[in-house]
């Protein structure tokens, strides 16, 4: 029996701005096949400061960017220096981290993660694994989503692995190749308005359940032109920014009805995405505690069984997934797959520091 074993702490900040999320792993390899145990994780959320920040960093100058990417490369080695200390981990591989995002734009060869500067690895004072997405728009991919080979390697067992965090993705198998793309905006428009209401989010979907269709705005988002585009296509927060929230704003209705109609736009698009609606879905990220939106999707997919899993693989899939890339990255083996991303080959992509 051939074994391998790698000890990795992953590194995640989402989209839906609900923090840095650190997740310590063990990942043991037996002749070929992959297992994981996550072991301390939190979450530590942003103050006011960042998220302010990181909210409004779509439209930084370039030179404000640079400052922003190292000011922020501080914030995430500092947090990511303080979990190790707290949980006294030893004997750690390596510390893979994501970054976040605050500009994608494929279309254009261009993604950025801040967060992934060299200084990184001094002030963990370990070898850091990052910056995954760039190699991938360079190889004239969208860079994303990059979760699906960790699907294919760890969640084998399920028909779709669908995320709902500030994006939804899914992947799944089609053909022998793994197919993955974002579905729609979640939680960047659904906590838009939750803000509104003076909560950072909707908890459980409550306010959204109490809320009714608008039948105009609903056939409205459903008629946006990301839709129609196959895959593989991914989002960015641009999208909402620039699309959906003017658009949602075109419509003098109660905040509830908006959110209401959104969840409702959510399930639908999520339904016409998946063709094969047989089998078991992995459902994870903050989504999955929306109670509402969880019962709409189970509307419109009702031969799936959605499985929803122990909470932290719900929560820290991503951070999971990213130490694995690292890992991969490490052995200098594939981490991203170009069926998923539309790049010229599959590769092995990332920067150790």
């Amino acid at each position: 029996m051939f074994e391998q074993k790698y000890s990795i702490i992953g590194v995640m900040s989402g989209t839906s701005l609900d923090g840095v999320d650190l997740a310590h792993i063990h990942f043991t390899i037996i002749n070929g096949k992959w297992d994981y145990k996550i072991l301390e994780c939190e979450t530590i959320s942003y103050d006011d400061h960042w998220l302010n920040l990181l909210k409004t960093a779509v439209d930084f100058s370039a030179e404000k960017l640079v400052q922003l990417n190292k000011d922020y490369t501080i914030l995430l080695g500092n947090s990511i220096k303080t979990f190790i200390d707290k949980h006294h981990i030893k004997n750690l591989d390596a510390v893979c981290s994501h970054g976040h995002t605050i500009l994608h734009q494929p279309q254009n060869g261009f993604t950025l993660q801040i967060g992934n500067l060299p200084e990184i690895a001094k002030i963990v004072n370990k070898t850091v694994v990052c910056d995954f997405r760039v190699q991938d728009v360079q190889l004239g991919g969208q860079g994303a989503p990059l979760v699906p080979i960790g699907d294919r390697i760890l969640f084998a067992d399920y028909e779709y692995c669908l995320n709902l965090g500030g994006f939804s993705n899914v992947s799944f198998e089609q053909d022998g190749k793994r197919i993955a793309f974002d579905i729609s905006p979640v939680n960047t428009v659904l906590n838009f308005y939750a803000n509104q209401l003076g909560l950072d989010y909707d908890d459980r979907g409550k306010i959204s359940k109490s809320g009714k269709i608008n039948s105009d705005l609903l056939n409205a988002l459903n008629a946006l032109e990301y839709y129609k585009k196959p895959f593989p296509k991914s989002l960015g927060f641009e999208f909402v920014k620039t699309v959906v929230l003017p658009l949602m704003e075109k419509y003098s209705i109660p905040i509830e009805d908006k959110m209401h109609t959104f969840t409702e736009h959510i399930a639908m698009q999520t339904a016409l995405a998946l063709t094969n609606q047989q089998g078991k879905m992995l459902v994870t990220g903050g989504g999955a505690y929306n109670d509402f939106l969880i019962g709409r999707l189970q509307f419109h997919l009702a031969k799936l069984e959605l499985i929803i899993p122990d909470r932290k693989t719900l929560e820290y899939k991503e951070a999971l997934i990213f130490a694995l890339l690292g890992v991969l990255k490490l052995r200098n083996e594939v981490n991203v797959l170009s069926s998923v991303t539309g790049a010229k080959m599959d590769h092995s992509s990332g920067i150790i520091y």
